[in-house]
């Protein structure tokens, strides 16, 4: 089997760019005795908050618990009906079903991989209580015109911003346009712990209130249960790395800007590259192409130690889990074709210059031969 020398994602070398500083904040942890949801966690809480233009932040244990405890803490559950995409980490529709609500799934646009706004209002229902837009890859979903839906239907917007830490919407940090934002710092993440976590930001104090209830066993005081809740807390150690990682989050997503930029430069014709949109600015969690060709680029790519994914190589309907219950083959035809095509091209902020050009190099080798082959 062939080692990658260039992995498609590296949470390694963000560890190792930033080692001394993260050694540091371990060890405070480690000195300091407390562990769970302490003053780490506070200060990593208001420090994201701020940084993303809201009022308050709850950590979580993950990503998924985000979108789980956002729906509970709106009184979403059983009967209830959100509308999400199905090109997307199943994580998504996993977290409404978790909630006890039922997912509904609409269709995305092609050239963004995101949730087609024309199409949500015809999937909407008596029974409809939440829209869940994803922007996937690190690019913001169009969220004006799902705000409004949403207002005129009288039902919640929640962000899953799980890959798209620092993205800008209008000039606005994603996250801070719906009653919630819900984030993942899985270690791949633009954000990324050396562990698992998530956080949920709101202007909201009530949602706020509610949510620090659910993720600790429903409790206001201590070993009083208000409410049925869970265990969903974000520890000290993955709270004060991930304060180490936000000072360098906007840096470290420049990069990824400039690595997507020279990507697009010598791709564009011979790859379908990535969308841009004039009222977003994008973080490039990752950067994905679409290709007819993709499995025989795939194994080029690898042959050449050149590592990559397919983000996502099956829509979340046509999953053994949820076929049947969410659609069949044909239900969604835009998310099945983007899924037969999409590939992931090696992208985060420690990526070399030579790496990058190497990657390109190989790319162009296969599409200059396979056009040939084709004439």
């Amino acid at each position: 089997m062939n080692t990658n020398l260039i992995p498609q994602a590296q949470p390694l070398a963000q560890y190792l760019a930033y080692r001394e500083e993260i050694d540091a904040a371990v060890h405070r942890v480690l000195s300091a005795g407390r562990y769970i949801l302490g003053q780490e966690v506070r200060a990593f809480e208001n420090e994201f908050a701020a940084y993303c233009g809201t009022r308050y932040a709850a950590g979580v244990a993950s990503g998924t618990d985000a979108l789980v405890l956002a729906l509970r803490s709106c009184g979403i559950g059983p009967g209830d009906e959100v509308i999400t995409t199905p090109h997307t980490a199943v994580a998504t529709v996993a977290a409404i079903e978790l909630a006890g609500a039922e997912p509904v799934l609409c269709d995305i646009e092609l050239d963004t991989f995101l949730i087609n706004p024309c199409e949500i209002e015809r999937m909407i229902s008596p029974r409809t209580r939440a829209i869940i837009p994803v922007h996937l890859f690190g690019l913001p979903a169009d969220l004006q015109p799902i705000l409004d839906l949403a207002e005129r239907h009288n039902i919640r917007v929640i962000e899953d911003c799980a890959q798209a830490h620092g993205a800008l919407y209008r000039g606005k940090r994603v996250g801070s346009w719906a009653s919630m934002g819900c984030f993942s710092f899985y270690p791949t993440k633009n954000l990324g712990a050396i562990g698992d976590g998530g956080m949920i930001v709101t202007d909201d104090d009530d949602l706020l209130a509610r949510i620090q209830m659910l993720r600790e066993y429903g409790w206001k005081r201590r070993f009083i249960s208000e409410t049925a809740g869970t265990n969903s807390r974000l520890d000290e150690l993955q709270a004060a790395i991930l304060r180490v990682k936000l000072r360098h989050l906007d840096s470290d997503n420049e990069k990824r800007r400039s690595i997507a930029a020279r990507y697009t430069d010598a791709l564009a014709g011979h790859v379908s590259v990535p969308a841009s949109r004039t009222d977003r600015a994008g973080v490039f969690h990752l950067y994905v192409v679409r290709t007819e060709n993709r499995a025989d680029l795939q194994q080029h790519l690898e042959a050449q130690g050149i590592g990559t994914a397919v983000h996502y190589p099956v829509p979340v309907h046509l999953q053994p889990a949820y076929r049947g219950r969410l659609g069949d083959k044909g239900s969604f035809p835009v998310a099945e074709r983007a899924a037969e095509q999409v590939l992931s091209l090696p992208l985060y902020p420690q990526l070399e210059v030579s790496q990058i050009e190497r990657v390109i190099d190989v790319i162009l080798q296969h599409t200059t031969v396979t056009s040939s082959a084709r004439a």
